[in-house]
């Protein structure tokens, strides 16, 4: 249990180097003329907090940074704090005005504003690719050489995709291939469909059939995937791969990867309970163990569901994104 004392001095420590990227010491939190401490208290207090697990000392530096279990006691002082306070947005307020009619139009440039300001990555997901269920899969034939391959999910969203058959295939072929992919695939997350499908190569007779009919199980999997493709949006990668912690190039690309359309379900943590921070070792990517991932379910006034999310380092603004997020999704309920 920390004291009053040593709260303050973590949220000093943290907001410090969140500004600056630079390991704080007694000295520049002496210069804070908000905390009447001397420097002896200080140091104190900053090797209790050490010892606790809250900061971390450098090696270059006789400063200190906040570790991933201060970052989390960071935010949960935060919310405490700031949980009760009404924030007002005009600038998203304008947009959701223009775009009163056009929910993606709306969301897209809410979230770019979000970047901006923000200097981090966002990401936006739509109702398919934050938790639909696959109910059923049909084909409907267009002729020898193409169809139209049908998803529909259990909130009643209709899907479609042409594909294009491969040479050799017949209608008898197509058929036990959606037989299958019914049963394998039946009330999974959309998101899910590589993982059920792997887990489907331990039935034997499900792997036989997949190597007999391996080209045309990938079209379907790829076109049934796909059907997420419109479902998300993503914009201020570059962003974040600028932030000073993430200038290893074997980072950067770690990290871009896992932007993409690929991983983007695995990084973004789908919680329909409410807020949702993820800080370095709870993202489930080695690639992201030096960033936090903030997101935020929301709904609008015809039920669609849908998640938005900041992506950053663990050196984030809590205090700017945390407040930033829940006023949109608040706001989402307008379209």
């Amino acid at each position: 249990m920390l004291t009053e004392r040593q709260k303050i001095i973590l949220k000093t420590v943290v907001e410090e180097y969140v500004r600056t990227v630079e390991p704080v010491g007694s000295k520049m939190i002496c210069d804070n003329p908000d905390l009447q401490y001397s420097s002896a208290t200080i140091r104190n207090e900053m090797v209790i907090l050490e010892n606790l697990g809250y900061l971390n000392k450098t090696y270059t530096s006789s400063g200190r940074i906040p570790s991933e279990k201060g970052y989390k006691k960071y935010v949960e002082l935060t919310m405490e704090g700031e949980r009760n306070q009404n924030f007002d947005f005009p600038i998203f307020d304008n947009i959701f005005s223009k775009y009163a009619y056009s929910k993606e139009k709306a969301i897209e440039e809410t979230m770019s504003m979000v970047s901006d300001l923000t200097n981090y990555a966002v990401v936006a997901l739509g109702n398919s690719a934050a938790e639909a269920r696959i109910e059923k899969i049909q084909l409907v034939s267009l002729d020898k050489d193409s169809a139209v391959i049908i998803l529909v999910t259990d909130d009643g969203h209709v899907q479609s995709k042409k594909i294009f058959i491969p040479d050799g295939v017949n209608l008898l072929d197509i058929q036990k291939v959606i037989v299958t992919l019914n049963e394998v695939l039946h009330k999974s997350l959309v998101s899910e469909i590589d993982e059920r499908l792997q887990e489907a190569l331990n039935n034997k007779e499900i792997e036989n059939m997949v190597e007999y009919y391996g080209e045309l199980i990938g079209v379907f999997a790829r076109a049934v995937a796909s059907m997420v493709d419109d479902k998300y949006f993503v914009t201020g990668q570059s962003n974040i791969i600028n932030q000073p912690e993430f200038q290893d190039i074997d980072k950067i690309k770690g990290i871009l990867k896992a932007l993409g359309e690929k991983d983007l379900l695995k990084v973004v943590k789908v919680n329909q309970n409410g807020l949702s921070i993820q800080i370095g070792s709870d993202i489930n990517m080695t690639a992201m163990k030096d960033c936090t991932v903030v997101s935020i379910p929301y709904m609008d006034k015809e039920g669609m569901r849908g998640t938005l999310a900041v992506i950053g380092p663990k050196r984030m603004e809590y205090k700017k994104v945390i407040p930033m997020l829940e006023y949109i999704a608040k706001n989402m309920n307008n379209f």
